[in-house]
């Protein structure tokens, strides 16, 4: 299977918009995204409800999802949700 690894920038000021586009950005890759979280200081339930879907989606395609620079604070509420599971980590 091929592979294609892309960058998908979040920011903390754009929140959802950005992670519909890391979901779009899923529905058109083979083998994994990685998603550059270094930006996000909190995650609020509308972001968790994206983060969900784009799991999903990921799920659907066999495209597997790994988030960059995930804060300590971000990684708790992830496994608290139950979603650290559904994706890998980077530093």
């Amino acid at each position: 299977m091929a592979t294609s690894a892309g960058w998908q920038t979040t920011d903390a000021e754009v929140g959802a918009p950005s992670w519909q586009a890391a979901r779009e950005k899923v529905e058109r890759a083979e083998g994994e995204v990685v998603v550059d979280c270094s930006a996000v200081g909190r995650i609020d339930p509308k972001a968790l409800r994206a983060l969900e879907d784009l799991a999903d989606v990921a799920d659907i395609k066999g495209v597997k999802v790994a988030l960059r620079g995930v804060s300590i604070e971000m990684y708790k509420v992830l496994k608290l949700v139950k979603l650290g599971s559904r994706f890998s980590f980077l530093p």
